[in-house]
């Protein structure tokens, strides 16, 4: 499975329409360690420099929402911080949950865009793909690169998100960008 590269006009149009950017968590938003702690809690880092891509995007007009298969009390943490409207969390099939994310937000595919890093994303990437916009970072997995619209220049953790919401928010002031993987 191999999404086509898209035309700069093709790029603009998907971006300039663009409403929610859904992200998965660990591999994304986190390096994909998980600490434990003596009493068996799981720890995460996640990057302030995300926090500020959440932000932009919001300032844009642009709602972020993580979709994960974790049912962590730190993500939601990360989640009411960051203020997000919307959190998906437990979610084994991310393609088959789409239907319930649209719903709850109200919004058609076209107008989301999805990043994630490992086989468990293929599904919802190759799905968004089809009329909206997909990334992933740097070190996700060999097989989530060519379904993706644009790969990140950073890794998980390491500002992949704000690298994918700086790329978005380019397209949308209609500037080319440099990076997009093809």
């Amino acid at each position: 499975m191999v999404t086509p590269a898209l035309s700069p006009d093709e790029l603009l149009r998907r971006a300039r329409r663009l409403r929610l950017v859904l992200t998965d968590c660990d591999g994304v938003l986190t390096d994909g360690s998980v600490y434990y702690g003596e009493g068996g809690e799981a720890l995460r880092r996640f990057n302030v420099r995300d926090g500020m891509g959440v932000e932009r995007l919001r300032e844009a007009g642009v709602h972020t929402a993580i979709c994960t298969r974790e049912p962590s009390v730190t993500i939601a943490q990360r989640s009411e911080k960051l203020r997000l409207p919307w959190l998906f969390l437990g979610v084994r099939d991310k393609a088959a949950h789409l239907e319930v994310i649209l719903r709850e937000t109200g919004l058609p595919l076209q107008d989301l865009a999805y990043i994630g890093d490992d086989v468990n994303d293929l599904g919802i990437l190759a799905v968004v793909g089809v009329e909206g916009l997909t990334g992933c970072p740097a070190d996700a997995m060999p097989d989530v690169h060519p379904v993706c619209h644009y790969v990140c220049s950073a890794r998980g953790g390491a500002g992949a998100f704000r690298d994918f919401a700086e790329w978005l928010l380019a397209l949308r002031r209609g500037e080319t960008a440099s990076r997009s993987g093809r």
